[in-house]
């Protein structure tokens, strides 16, 4: 007998996280804490890969930006920069208008529904950003989220021989601050978080994202996923979910004719289903846009489910009446 491994009753809406949640990039109270000039650091940061080219080594332009970070703590201008100081800057992260009260209603109304409720219809909100893990854990939305996946930094670094001895971990002389990256999500690899969501990796840990699956019993199905990003970096997800049934929409920020251009190129190449302003408020085209669009896809759940139920259920049949003509079954 065929078993199902999951009810494939949960919706994931998945978010990029700048220029999508955020004006700009998150690591803005970083600079500001410090005293640097964000616009400094951004050019340095696009002209690393020219820099190193000239010396023949190549680099991931979409996360050279982490090894920067780092060299600014070791010359002394992030001085004391770890872990727990990127989480508290996040709470100082501003986001678009709405976006926070969105997040709680998006959990809180499809449990509310009574229908949807019946049927174990659940919502998961995810981040899957190029961004810092650490930040975006530390910021308003992090309590409405269920899992992110983002870059992360090591503090104290395992030093030769840990296996064997009783070294621990190597750490610097001073307070403790970070040194390597540890996790790296780049345009590319964003497309793994969104097969681990798939899969099920995220919540069951004996399922690898490598696993072989059949579709039809993987934990989170690609039609019940809803994207919302804001650019060409996220065109691996928008095209993997295009062509497996999922939902996808671009954001711009609102009064920006450039990163409105950008979003309306992308959907007259057909990469995305649709696009709005990242303006987040209850009555907003983005916002009533991505409700809608979990009511849609939850009522197509219930009624393939409903289907599914009638076709594997075969009804006796019923009492034939005395009054009735032969052949005809009483009502």
């Amino acid at each position: 007998m065929e078993v199902q491994l999951f009810s494939q009753t949960t919706i994931a809406v998945i978010w990029d996280f700048d220029d999508t949640l955020i004006p700009g990039s998150m690591q803005r109270p970083i600079f500001n804490k410090f005293g640097i000039d964000e616009r400094i650091f951004w050019e340095e940061v696009n002209q690393l890969s020219r820099y190193y080219a000239q010396k023949n080594i190549r680099v991931n332009q979409s996360t050279a930006y982490l090894n920067h970070i780092l060299t600014y703590v070791k010359e002394g201008k992030f001085d004391g920069l770890n872990n727990k100081m990127l989480e508290e800057l996040g709470a100082e992260i501003e986001f678009f208008d709405g976006v926070v009260e969105l997040f709680k209603r998006l959990k809180q109304d499809v449990l509310a529904d009574p229908y949807f409720q019946k049927h174990e219809i659940t919502v998961e909100l995810y981040v899957v950003s190029s961004g810092l893990i650490r930040m975006i854990k530390g910021s308003r939305i992090a309590p409405y989220i269920d899992d992110v996946w983002g870059c992360e930094f090591i503090e104290a670094v395992a030093p030769p021989g840990y296996l064997t001895g009783d070294q621990g971990l190597l750490v610097s002389s001073g307070e403790v601050e970070i040194s390597q990256v540890g996790f790296v999500i780049d345009d590319t690899t964003k497309t793994r978080a969104i097969f681990e969501i798939n899969k099920g990796v995220n919540k069951e840990s004996d399922i690898s994202v490598n696993a072989q699956i059949p579709l039809g019993h993987r934990r989170v199905p690609f039609v019940n996923m809803i994207y919302v990003a804001d650019g060409p970096s996220d065109i691996p997800v928008f095209s993997l979910l295009n062509q497996y049934g999922g939902r996808t929409y671009a954001v711009y920020e609102p009064g920006s004719e450039k990163h409105f251009e950008r979003v309306h190129t992308l959907r007259q190449q057909n990469r995305i289903e649709a696009f709005g302003p990242a303006d987040y408020k209850e009555t907003t085209q983005t916002s009533m846009w991505v409700e809608k669009t979990i009511r849609d896809i939850a009522s197509r759940i219930i009624e393939d489910r409903q289907r599914a139920l009638q076709s594997a259920v075969q009804q006796p049949p019923g009492h034939v009446s005395r009054n009735s003509a032969p052949g005809v079954t009483a009502v």
